[in-house]
């Protein structure tokens, strides 16, 4: 989720995203798509039916984005956002 902030995600790739969601949630449930078993009966089984969609967390963190560049300068979650360090931390530390 680093930089999720200025990510552009086509639909195409969303809809990948969530549909590698849920094999892996009917992997883990070891259920096929064969058994014809609903999406959402396989996510109550796994726990995740609350749970939010890894896309909103994205959109989320993308309109925080847009607030902090929209701020006066002076704002210190734009300074903050906009810091460059003056060096590179040493190995180890």
């Amino acid at each position: 989720m680093y930089g999720a902030e200025v990510w552009l995600i086509p639909t195409r790739e969303i809809n990948e995203i969530l549909s590698t969601k849920m094999d892996v949630l009917r992997r883990s449930a070891r259920k096929l798509r064969m058994e014809r078993i609903k999406n959402e009966h396989i996510k109550e089984t796994v726990g995740v039916k609350r749970k939010p969609h890894i896309i909103d967390t994205i959109e989320k963190k993308r309109q925080w984005y847009g607030h902090i560049k929209r701020m006066p300068e002076e704002r210190i979650p734009k300074l903050i956002m906009e810091c460059i360090p003056w060096e590179r931390r040493k190995r180890g530390c």
